[in-house]
């Protein structure tokens, strides 16, 4: 499985990182408020371990600024990694781009075609929005949510 999911940003990528850089901790703006939150035991460092809703993983590699990949847990179904990769174009311009990469195994093979792909994707965009407001005051094409999207988080949102 391969998924990756961009945004190109008018902002310094210097700007986009430090958003980045936040992640999991009581200043992130960037993580979207509506979905599970983003923990992490010790913080944005390697060797923290955490997730967000049942999708636990370990920050495997950082660069601040630019680069944060966290690997998946063992026995979740999935062996691989997600990265977020903040990429400079030009001064002030970047592309914020998110990779998932891995092998599917057991009830994953069917749980990430039909229902995580989706919700995933949905959360990226989200959080997308949300950096490119914080960095331009705008967004001039929020992400909207699907029907199915819509759907799935009725069934498989956390209740509060």
């Amino acid at each position: 499985m391969q998924n990756v999911q961009h945004r190109t940003i008018d902002a310094p990528a210097a700007n986009v990182g430090a958003l980045m850089d936040r992640l999991s901790t009581p200043q992130d703006q960037a993580w979207p408020a509506n979905w599970s939150a983003l923990h992490l035991d010790a913080g944005l460092s390697v060797g923290s371990s955490g997730g967000h809703g049942r999708i636990r993983y370990t920050v495997s590699a950082y660069e601040p600024g630019r680069r944060v990949r966290f690997t998946f847990t063992p026995g979740l179904g999935l062996d691989g990694y997600h990265e977020f990769t903040v990429i400079p174009d030009g001064p002030q311009r970047c592309r914020v781009v998110h990779t998932a990469e891995g092998r599917l195994k057991g009830p994953m093979r069917l749980l990430w075609p039909l229902v995580i792909r989706w919700l995933h994707e949905a959360l990226l965009q989200d959080l997308f929005d949300n950096v490119q407001r914080l960095t331009t005051g705008r967004v001039p094409r929020p992400a909207r949510w699907s029907p199915w999207v819509r759907l799935l988080r009725r069934r498989f949102a956390p209740r509060p």
